[in-house]
């Protein structure tokens, strides 16, 4: 069973499209959804500089549009996918391009929803200066609690021993000072705001206007939500769930286990892929990995596809 996974936040890179771009047809789709929701994903896939792309207005379309790019390199026929993809989902604003995948919503529809979220999320990050780190190592319960006393949010529960915490700056200073047992590393992020915390609330309430007029299908592929790691079987409720998310915990450790439940046995990680197939292997032994970061790596990925899709022999 085959798993598609869209990476979140900190992904980007870079000039990390520049390749991307030399692919037939790829450049003029790319242009086109820079023109539907007015932002020019070219210049921030390929001449932007670090600073630039990690502003969350820029960044979570870019990513967004770096997913769907890849993606329809691996499965031009969308009916395809549904054939042969077994789940779906996406790391925090990587779920936006797994409701395109999923069916729930056009690729148009999800850029377009994810830009209005960038937006209101950097708008909600500039009220307080916040920002989110990860911890490596440690046991879960200890370093939850600890950070509980220091005011901090477990944000990201990533499972294979990997927690982000998020607050405001002096929270995660206090943090660096006094890191929970066992703890090996505290690593700051690339993102510029508390995400999944109370401090977005702002933005859940600017979403819900946002979602108001959209076109939503139910699920072709399996969707599974980073709230709880369930299988969602409504359009409907993906897209409350897509609005609430913003303000809640993200939970990929319970995403995991329910790849292993229905039986994964690969995970392709789209472009700029590399993050969570890193925790793809630590957490799911015998589950075969690949992250699409280049085109070089499209061929790799067809492989996989035909030995794992749900049509495969």
């Amino acid at each position: 069973m085959l798993v598609l996974v869209a990476p979140g936040q900190g992904a980007q890179t870079p000039g990390f499209l520049t390749p991307w771009l030399e692919l037939p047809g790829a450049e003029d789709r790319l242009r086109a959804w820079s023109a539907a929701i007015d932002l020019d994903l070219v210049h921030y896939g390929t001449n932007a500089d670090a600073d630039e792309i990690r502003d969350t207005a820029v960044a979570q379309p870019l990513l967004v549009a770096a997913a769907l790019l890849s993606a329809r390199q691996l499965f031009p026929d969308t009916a395809d996918m549904a054939r042969e993809v077994g789940a779906t989902a996406g790391h925090s604003v990587g779920e936006l391009a797994a409701t395109a995948l999923a069916g729930v919503l056009s690729d148009e529809a999800a850029l377009e929803l994810v830009r209005a979220r960038g937006l209101a999320m950097a708008e909600a990050a500039g009220i307080t200066a916040t920002g989110m780190s990860a911890l490596l190592g440690g046991d879960p319960d200890t370093t939850v609690a600890h950070l509980e006393k220091l005011g901090l949010t477990p944000a990201n529960v990533n499972g294979a021993g990997q927690i982000v915490a998020a607050g405001t700056l002096d929270q995660l200073a206090a943090l660096e000072a006094d890191k929970p047992e066992g703890v090996r590393r505290v690593v700051a992020l690339k993102v510029a705001g508390a995400f999944h915390t109370h401090h977005m609330a702002p933005a859940v309430e600017k979403l819900e206007v946002a979602t108001g007029s959209l076109v939503v299908a139910d699920p072709a592929v399996p969707y599974i939500s980073n709230r709880d790691g369930r299988a969602v079987s409504t359009g409907a409720e993906i897209v409350t769930r897509l609005v609430g998310q913003v303000a809640n915990p993200v939970r990929w450790d319970l995403c995991m286990e329910t790849f292993q439940e229905r039986g994964a046995t690969a995970l392709i990680e789209l472009c700029p892929g590399g993050t969570l197939t890193g925790l793809a292997k630590r957490a799911l032994p015998g589950v075969k990995t690949l992250a699409l970061k280049t085109p070089d790596d499209l061929d790799a990925a067809r492989t996989l596809i035909a030995e794992h899709s749900s049509t495969a022999e």
